[in-house]
């Protein structure tokens, strides 16, 4: 393989498939590269960690055609460390190396056998829609962190989109948490329901989240895809039902404090310092007095109180929370102020922005 590419793409393509890359210690061609010039004026990049595959298409100047797996930790290193004076950079195999040429330095890095690469899977016969790829990944980025991290129920371990009317809905939970974000969308048909696995959403998010603009989605039982000039995205999906989530949200409430994002923030990040080992806080809501307030206590620390600026409506209560649940939420919030809403000491608190319905979050209450 001989071949020549402009320095930025390639630094951009190289970035990007690294991150895919697995780090498999009895499969070291997983934590490689694969570098692809056997197609005409293109160098093809590829990687896989077997859950999620990505293949990126950049203009190449091929002089030899050829294949070769690469360390991509080794390769993006180097590739990053090319001044920006560099505006291209060649790619030469030499028996069972790799040379990375350009004006100003050059570097032999060793190669895997390139047969030994996995093949990333194509979807041939699925479901075609195409959606805004910035608009889906706010979808994931808004949820996804309520995930549950544990792998034993792996419906819960993924984020569950699906469509409802004019909008793609996407949610997420851990049995504790719950977060639910809606999307607006241009015409597109029903997709039916997707479990995109949590540990795949974070580089999904970060592949697709600069592109402004509609990408092809395809769809089947197993896999979903994403295609947009010159990247290919492939991800497993789960194959499993989602819990019914509607049935656990309130339909009213008893209870309801409006108060200002900022404020809130800043008292939890207070309350923590004096949190017990459980995180717990204790929210004390009175109405009559107009009072909001936050409480902690550690045997072995201390105790906090903090009063909030709010407008309150509805019945007093006082109920306790993990502070890591709440504090989470903070992420998919733009708006400056907030409603919290209460019904009971058994029913979950829903936070919801106040200039933005098309976001909630509940978190389930803690036993004393």
């Amino acid at each position: 393989m001989k071949i020549e590419c402009v320095q930025e793409k390639i630094k951009e393509a190289v970035g990007l498939a690294e991150r895919v890359a697995g780090k498999h210690m009895t499969l070291p061609v997983l934590s490689c590269l694969l570098l692809d010039a056997t197609s005409k004026n293109n160098l093809i990049i590829k990687s896989t960690n077997l859950d999620l595959g990505i293949e990126i298409s950049i203009p190449a100047k091929i002089d030899e055609v050829g294949m070769v797996a690469v360390p991509s930790q080794i390769l993006k290193s180097f590739i990053e460390s090319v001044t920006a004076e560099d505006k291209s950079i060649k790619l030469v195999t030499d028996q069972n190396n790799l040379k990375v040429v350009t004006a100003r330095s050059s570097g032999s890095i060793k190669t895997i056998i390139a047969d030994d690469f996995p093949s990333i899977p194509r979807i041939t016969d699925g479901n075609k829609f195409y959606l805004n790829g910035s608009d889906f990944a706010r979808g994931l980025k808004s949820v996804w962190y309520s995930s549950s991290v544990s792998s034993i129920k792996p419906e819960l371990s993924s984020v569950y989109v699906y469509c409802d009317g004019d909008f793609v809905v996407f949610v997420a939970t851990d049995a504790f948490r719950l977060a639910e974000k809606r999307i607006k969308i241009k015409k597109t048909k029903d997709f039916g329901q997707i479990l995109i696995p949590f540990k795949n959403v974070p580089e999904i998010i970060r592949i697709l989240e600069n592109i402004n603009d509609e990408i092809e989605v395809n769809l089947d039982k197993n896999q979903i895809s994403f295609t947009y000039k010159g990247i290919f995205l492939v991800s497993r999906v789960v194959d499993g039902v989602f819990p019914d989530y509607k049935q656990i949200i309130p339909k009213s409430s008893s209870t309801e404090v409006i108060v200002l994002k900022q404020d809130l923030l800043n008292a939890l990040k207070i309350s923590n310092i004096f949190s017990d080992k459980f995180n717990q806080i204790n929210f004390k809501i009175n109405p009559s007095g107009k009072i909001c307030e936050i409480k902690t206590k550690n045997n072995d620390v201390g105790e906090n109180n903090t009063s909030l600026d709010s407008t309150i409506t509805g019945e007093p209560i006082e109920i306790n929370f993990n502070y890591k649940y709440i504090v989470d939420c903070f992420q998919s919030i733009e708006s400056d102020s907030l409603t919290i809403y209460f019904n009971g000491m058994t029913k979950p608190m829903i936070i919801s922005p106040i200039s933005d319905s098309t976001f909630r979050y509940l978190v389930m209450p803690m036993n004393k």
